[in-house]
């Protein structure tokens, strides 16, 4: 009796699985780069509760950042800062201002302003702000020119490859710790950041971790 299939067909069950483990692997290839930080986070600029100018208040008015993120410098995370910060200035400062009136409601509630989280490391993500800013990076080499935001975006991936370019190459980086918050620092060339930053490497015994137990904990 004479065959119904011709006998390619012996082969097509292992060129579908093979052509849907390519379909499979280019899907994934491409969900894993494009949801990478570098594509699902740069740029995000959520409308905040209260219109806030980091430009107006650190530029401008010369505030510290330390002010507002008081624990910035001795936590692992940088707080917002509380409605009793903002009233400190603003009980006496634009007491009638309509833009203001969701920081007096929260102050005369005891609520806490709902602000919009901007920047966010996966759960799986270790950070230690503290030992950070106590070892001379600046809040610009992760946060991007906060100090001349209107509205505070996320201007940097914060990815994995972000971070080990400063593992790897830190003196590339750190400044003294004077210019931590001095946001319009600059060094005079980049032969002088080498320099320096190979003396401050060198002088706090800086060795950032490159394995994966370093962040991964």
């Amino acid at each position: 009796m004479a065959n119904v299939f011709p006998s390619w067909i012996n082969r097509a069950p292992l060129r579908i699985i093979g052509c849907g483990l390519v379909v499979v692997g280019f899907i994934i290839a491409g969900i894993t780069y494009y949801m990478t930080p570098k594509w699902s986070r740069v740029g995000y600029e959520p409308v905040q509760p209260v219109a806030f100018s980091h430009d107006l208040h650190v530029t401008q008015l010369g505030m510290d950042c330390r002010y507002c993120h008081t624990y910035v410098d001795r936590s692992e995370h940088s707080n917002v800062p509380t409605t009793e910060s903002c009233m400190a200035c603003h009980s006496m400062v634009q007491t009638d201002s309509p833009a203001l009136q969701p920081v007096r409601d929260s102050y005369a509630n005891d609520e806490s302003i709902p602000w919009a989280r901007v920047h966010k490391t996966p759960d799986y993500v270790y950070f230690n702000h503290a030992v950070h800013v106590n070892r001379g990076i600046s809040c610009v080499e992760c946060h991007g020119q906060v100090n001349e935001m209107e509205v505070v975006y996320h201007a940097k991936p914060l990815s994995m490859a972000f971070c080990l370019e400063c593992h790897r190459e830190p003196e590339k980086y750190i400044r003294p710790n004077d210019k931590v918050y001095d946001l319009t620092w600059k060094p005079e060339s980049e032969e002088a950041q080498i320099e320096m930053g190979t003396e401050l490497v060198q002088h706090w015994k800086v060795n950032p971790p490159e394995s994966c137990s370093g962040c991964h904990r």
